[in-house]
């Protein structure tokens, strides 16, 4: 019957395999297409990004040029001052007089030419601006806010420009602080006008002096910049409207925004008003003082995304930032390739309802010779479902299908007997109509997890219910949707009761025998009586404070309750000597850890009991017997041991009172990293400070009874 049901889906089996490879090949296909046609998109945007970063690059170049040669001129001023014959004459007589204007052969007339020479100088390098105060007959002083100066080496004015600005404060602190024999720039700052100014600063070296020369003074000029500035920012005009260049400076963690900026009202803001973290993400000027001469898309001061680009000014710690908002600059662009983008999809899209067409054409006659076949087929599914139905009833187990609305849709004999209905009643019956609302509920929770995972959950499940305890292994497998069908679970339960009844009583056994065991070791050692205990309780709760799984939890508990197992092969008046132990005897003790694990070997547990024991004694820098360290130690033998150290250390012997918790914590503490795993250690200090600890083992530090007897 199998091998005329397989010979009839053959048949099938080929159609399906030639639908599904035309499918695939047309997805492909149109795949390929689609990934053609975004990636010339993209290239399109590279390439109309680079036509910017040009256009925004030569823009950047020619105003950065212009500003760096504006500086460079107000330097030349100053520096042809510092080169005038006359004025080099006049400061060297000064400086061979020592400073006297009285011995300056015609100081008078000299003093005179130089300041006519500094104010014709001033007007015409625009080294002026009006003083600040008001213009009344009164006698309240006006702040000049620029102009030029002759100084002399210590910063003292010689001669000096009528409304020359006092030399204290900033200016004072600017001309100390620049080094003798070289030029200075004093850089963007508020005058008293609340404007920005800049001073610039020449050595004036004696007359025929070569560049070595001892320095005789200083030419300093000040002026308000921006009225200078603001032309270079903005010639040649650009036809975008966003369009804009503008000085920043680092300051610190902040750029600071020297020009004057645009506001949301579209009007300018002053100079040196602005500043904004460096670490603001994206921010286009901090990006172009990171990287003057590249190329981004950032977000400017305004918050607005543009195209930025700067570059670096000569003389002065300044960059220069041109930018256009990305919308204006590309608002066209990105226009034209989404229709263009949306033209290639449509023709691919056409292209492929075409073939589509053609192919369902040409498979059309193919598809109702096939449907003849399936009818066929469908009517040997039933034998197919019987034969289902008796491979599952032989089955111990129940087995059902349930769909995603928790619908049955199969069910052995098994599970129908379970549910106390015929197996063909079942069929289309919800799960809480057949099992009853608190089964169905388990049921359906593991269900949906395993739809949801994709992949087999299992599941124990103790019932109490009726004073019998019944113990069920479930097993729910999700189901593909079938031909025309919704997709399901497949459930597999087994009562596992006798196996679990079964092994509860083996643990009993094997805990029973632990305590035997434990117990005998503390008749023979009164002293360390109840330690085993001690060390298996704080083991326990160790592991559990670690979030570690049952079976290491168990494993830590059982190997501490065994730890000292072997000391019933060391003699009974060596385990109660009161005095000093000698090394041969500290050496006989520490391998009975050893002796123990040996004589509970052939003991089969649910985990690694003897080898926590063996490993109990190894050193996390792996100086312990048997050299393991750091991960290669079971964590089981790891808590163990840290576990078995604060025991002894806080609980008395013969030969030495116990210390207290802290002490014994600032020792495991201390020896973290080479004995003791510091992950262990700050479990147990935890399971202390704050799981109740200090009040659940205050005991430990209390002599046993029969050990004070003695």
């Amino acid at each position: 019957m199998l091998e005329g049901l397989s010979g009839t889906l053959e048949p099938k089996r080929r159609t399906t395999t030639r639908v599904v490879a035309g499918a695939i090949a047309l997805a492909l296909i149109a795949w390929f297409g689609v990934i053609v046609v975004f990636r010339f998109v993209a290239d399109e945007r590279v390439r109309e990004l680079r036509v910017w970063q040009v256009r925004l690059g030569i823009t950047a170049d020619s105003r950065a040029a212009a500003v760096s040669d504006w500086l460079e001129r107000q330097m030349a001023t100053v520096g042809g001052l510092a080169e005038n014959t006359s004025l080099q004459l006049y400061m060297t007589e000064l400086s061979l007089a020592g400073g006297d204007p009285s011995k300056v052969t015609e100081e008078a007339a000299q003093a005179g030419y130089l300041r006519n020479l500094l104010i014709v100088t001033a007007d015409r390098a625009g080294f002026t601006s009006p003083p600040v105060g008001p213009r009344v007959d009164a006698n309240v002083q006006r702040v000049g806010v620029a102009g030029i100066a002759l100084l002399d080496v210590d910063g003292q004015v010689l001669v000096a420009t009528p409304d020359m600005p006092p030399i204290a404060g900033r200016l004072r602190s600017f001309i100390v602080d620049a080094r003798r024999g070289q030029r200075a720039i004093e850089d963007m700052f508020l005058d008293a006008a609340g404007r920005p100014s800049m001073g610039f600063l020449e050595p004036i070296l004696p007359l025929q002096g070569d560049p070595g020369s001892q320095q005789i003074g200083w030419v300093l000029g000040l002026k308000e910049v921006w009225p200078e500035l603001i032309p270079l920012l903005t010639r040649p005009p650009l036809i975008e409207k966003t369009a804009e260049s503008i000085l920043v400076r680092p300051s610190g963690p902040v750029v600071e925004f020297l020009s004057p900026l645009l506001n949301e009202a579209g009007t300018q803001q002053k100079p040196l008003q602005r500043k904004l973290s460096v670490k603001t993400p994206d921010l286009a000027e901090a990006f172009a003082i990171a990287a003057p001469g590249d190329f981004s898309i950032k977000r400017d001061y305004r918050d607005v995304e543009v195209l930025v680009t700067g570059r670096a000014i000569a003389l002065a710690p300044w960059t220069l930032v041109h930018k256009v908002d990305r919308e204006e600059a590309l608002a066209d662009n990105d226009a034209r390739l989404n229709r263009l983008l949306i033209m290639l999809l449509l023709a691919i899209a056409a292209l492929t309802l075409a073939v589509v067409a053609v192919w369902r054409h040409g498979a059309s006659r193919r598809a109702t010779e096939a449907a003849e076949r399936f009818a066929a087929l469908a009517r040997r599914f039933e034998s197919q479902g019987q034969l289902l139905r008796l491979v599952t009833d032989s089955q111990s187990a129940a087995i059902f299908i349930a769909d995603a609305e928790n619908k049955l849709r199969f069910a052995n004999q098994v599970a129908a007997a379970r549910a106390g209905v015929p197996p063909d009643d079942l069929i289309g019956k919800t799960l809480a109509s057949v099992f009853g609302s608190a089964v169905a509920r388990r049921y359906e929770d593991l269900n949906r997890e395993a739809i949801a995972k994709k992949h087999a959950q299992p599941a124990v499940h103790r019932d109490e219910s009726g004073g019998q305890v019944r113990v069920f292994h479930s097993e729910h497998i999700p189901l593909p949707a079938a031909e025309g069908g919704p997709s399901g679970v497949l459930v597999v339960e087994d009562d596992i009761t006798m196996e679990i009844v079964e092994r509860e009583r083996r643990e009993r056994i094997l805990r029973q025998l632990v305590r035997t065991l434990v117990t005998v070791v503390d008749r023979r050692d009164p002293f360390a009586a109840n330690h085993s205990q001690r060390v298996a309780a704080v083991a326990r709760r160790v592991a559990e404070e670690m979030g570690l799984d049952r079976t290491v939890i168990e494993t830590a508990e059982i190997a501490g309750n065994l730890l000292n197992l072997g000391k019933i092969l060391v003699p009974p008046q060596l385990l109660t000597r009161t005095g000093v132990l000698t090394d041969e005897e500290k050496r006989q003790i520490r391998e009975s850890i050893q002796a123990g694990a040996d004589l509970v070997e052939g003991i089969e547990f649910d985990g690694p009991v003897v080898e926590t024991m063996r490993q109990a004694q190894e050193r996390w820098d792996g100086s312990g017997p048997k050299g393991l360290k750091d991960e290669a130690i079971l964590v089981s033998a790891r808590v163990v041991a840290v576990a078995n150290a604060f025991v002894a250390m806080v609980s008395p012997r013969a030969h030495r009172p116990g210390i207290d918790f802290d002490a014994a914590a600032e020792t495991l503490f201390r020896q973290s990293g080479t004995s003791f795993d510091r992950r262990v250690v700050v479990a147990l200090v935890n399971d202390l400070d704050n799981r109740g600890g200090r009040a659940r083992w205050a005991e430990f530090a209390t002599m046993p009874k029969d050990a004070t007897r003695r």
